[in-house]
């Protein structure tokens, strides 16, 4: 019997100039949506659709086969809400927060209190809040969160600023910590990091009861929220 799947392309880094050469995670996103093969469909948020590429590049190929599951899921998450940038941004930061290495961390705090003034700035609360995701981060790193907070006093950053380098940074930022991370699965923990982000992106753009972040619906307690193209 013939089955669809099978003729399928399979999960590959990098990009490809057709599905007979293989796909990336947007590739085949951009596949199923019925748009012209590309690895920037216009079905994704390109900040999601960037850590969807940063994470499909950086797991391995036994890890990677698994995350075919999750390309449906991201088709129609699109936006040109500032929050979606935020959010993912932060929920970026605030996992690979505490995992990374400590040369990473200082950027990464500085990413997490950049995504919180930006939603702060958004949404019309005041200046320095932290969400409690935010709070536990932090708290992880005591030395870089102190040296972050200084920096971030003496620099301000404008929306559109916010939205070409400092949201992409730190989605790169994030991917890089991860990887380079001493922990047993970094392939797990980006897996978590992109259906966190998904989930993310689902309940900001199609309303809040629309689904809950997976850690959460596994009872984990990672943190909540907030990329340059393949070469």
């Amino acid at each position: 019997m013939d089955n669809h799947l099978d003729h399928m392309p399979v999960l590959s880094r990098g990009r490809h100039r057709n599905p007979k050469r293989g796909a990336c995670f947007m590739e085949l996103a951009s596949y199923l949506a019925g748009e012209r093969w590309s690895d920037h469909p216009a079905c994704t948020h390109p900040l999601l659709a960037a850590l969807a590429r940063l994470v499909n590049d950086n797991t391995g190929d036994e890890s990677r086969a698994k995350l075919v599951g999750l390309v449906p899921s991201i088709i129609g998450l699109a936006s040109d809400d500032l929050r979606i940038d935020a959010h993912i941004a932060l929920r970026c930061a605030t996992t690979a927060l505490p995992v990374a290495a400590a040369e990473r961390q200082l950027a990464l705090a500085v990413s997490v209190l950049a995504a919180e003034e930006m939603l702060a700035r958004l949404d019309g609360a005041p200046s320095g809040r932290l969400s409690e995701a935010s709070l536990r981060a932090m708290e992880e790193v005591p030395h870089a969160a102190e040296q972050a907070r200084r920096f971030s006093r003496a620099a301000k950053i404008t929306e559109k600023g916010f939205r070409r380098y400092a949201a992409p940074n730190a989605v790169q930022l994030a991917v890089v910590g991860i990887v380079q991370a001493c922990i047993k699965d970094p392939d797990a923990l980006l897996r978590r990091l992109l259906e966190d982000a998904i989930a993310d992106c689902e309940a900001l753009i199609r309303g809040p009861k629309a689904t809950r972040p997976a850690s959460e619906v596994r009872g984990s307690t990672a943190p909540a929220p907030g990329a340059p193209a393949h070469a």
